[in-house]
């Protein structure tokens, strides 16, 4: 069930723990692709996992405002600290575990927000009263994986499946031309780079034409069975902690 939709009276009527929270961002990604895309990739994968699952699951609006400051050079990007993205998220978990949904998956699409999301999952589990778990859809799609970029043939793939209306595919081209190979400038394995604007002319980290609506609908599959998954483990979990004193 999706809140946004919901009457509280139908909230009030789901008999579930489990709660998915899409997390996303607003920033550039490249000339072809909204600036909402992780915002809306990360629900569509939400909407996959919780259809994919055996039981019912609560599935909360977006945060589509990340830890995005690396693309502030492109207009449009929007961000916050990691400590205001923390505490946010942290919040928001807060109240879908007073409602008894306290078992809560972070659905995430944005690379920037990983670490922040690590730390905060990890913070209301030893201290609040719910049970929170990061969950990146990219890093769940297999071989798939290895070709994740920014504005790329993943993210380029999943939007052509769920929103090919958005897609400006008029420009895929231009966007491919002024892309970069890779992350970042690397020596010594460590990046020089502190934002997206020193190594690529245009936001994009791939290649976009490499992933079309064919590609897209397999990487949804991937990331809602996996998502799937993982809810049927945070379910049976025990998520109590001996007691070794």
């Amino acid at each position: 069930m999706h809140l946004s939709d919901a009457t509280w009276t139908d909230a009030d009527d789901l008999d579930t723990d489990l709660a998915l929270l899409p997390v996303g961002s607003t920033e550039q990604h490249g000339p072809h692709a909204p600036l909402a895309t992780d915002a809306l990739n990360a629900e569509a994968v939400a909407d996959a996992g919780a259809a994919a699952y055996d039981g019912e699951v609560v599935v909360a609006p977006p945060v589509t405002v990340g830890v995005s400051e690396e693309h502030r050079q492109f207009t449009g990007t929007l961000w916050v600290s990691p400590d205001t993205f923390r505490r946010y998220v942290r919040e928001t978990v807060a109240s879908l575990a007073h409602h008894g949904w306290d078992r809560v998956v972070l659905v995430n699409g944005h690379g920037g927000n990983v670490a922040a999301l690590r730390e905060v999952a990890g913070t209301i589990t030893r201290d609040d009263d719910a049970y929170a778990v990061p969950f990146t859809w990219f890093e769940a799609v297999g071989d798939h994986a290895g070709d994740m970029g920014h504005a790329g043939p993943l993210e380029t793939a999943l939007l052509r499946h769920v929103y090919p209306d958005l897609v400006r595919e008029e420009r895929v081209d231009e966007a491919r031309e002024g892309a970069s190979d890779g992350w970042g400038e690397w020596v010594s394995h460590a990046n020089l780079a502190v934002d997206s604007a020193e190594f690529t002319e245009n936001g994009v980290v791939g290649d976009p034409t490499a992933g079309d609506e064919r590609r897209g609908e397999e990487l949804l599959d991937l990331a809602g069975a996996a998502l799937a998954a993982l809810l049927d483990a945070v379910e049976s979990r025990d998520v109590r902690l001996p007691d070794h004193r």
